[in-house]
């Protein structure tokens, strides 16, 4: 017999984990649409033909902590915002902001905020890529089917913007005191 069989049923020691780290546990409590907005400006207008469509798609992600105790708040912004790539016409403008109440334990204190901002969204992005799919197509143009989205990659450049602009308003005083 092999150890293999007495560490994978609990009764032996587990290397895998050390004993001292507790699990991270996430329970997904709730998810909701908090605000949601679509207009077909197309059809506002009247305009008929086929058009090449230009999507751009704006993504911001908020975290807050409720009340009751390890739980929190995160709310993806989207804003979907559809042109002619000829003319610049606008087609179609959508907003939505979709929200996820979480449970979460565990988690140490400094792997928090990137914890709520990159894998909270991910348990929420196929919900929200669904409703922009469905909305898009029920507001009378091919379903929108959003490409994934990098959650780390989006998490460092808010990071590294936040760096920028604290390091330009560190240099605002001393020009304005100058001044």
């Amino acid at each position: 017999m092999s150890d293999t069989s007495t560490n994978s049923s609990g009764n032996g020691a587990d290397t895998a984990q050390p004993q001292d780290a507790p699990q991270v546990k996430m329970n997904v409590l709730a998810q909701y649409i908090r605000d949601m907005s679509f207009e077909n400006i197309l059809a506002q207008k009247g305009t008929k033909g086929e058009a090449q469509p230009d999507v751009q798609v704006q993504v911001n992600l908020d975290a807050k902590k409720r009340q009751a105790e390890n739980q929190y708040e995160v709310i993806m912004k989207l804003k979907v915002d559809s042109k002619t790539k000829s003319s610049g016409d606008q087609l179609f403008l959508m907003e939505l902001e979709y929200a996820g109440i979480f449970h979460i334990e565990n988690v140490p204190e400094n792997q928090l905020h990137p914890f709520l901002l990159i894998e909270c969204p991910r348990m929420l992005f196929p919900f929200v890529r669904r409703i922009v799919s469905d909305v898009s197509r029920d507001g009378g143009f091919p379903p929108l089917n959003l490409e994934n989205i990098d959650f780390v990659q989006l998490y460092r450049a808010e990071i590294q913007r936040r760096q920028q602009a604290q390091a330009a308003q560190a240099g605002s005083p001393e020009q304005t005191g100058q001044a």
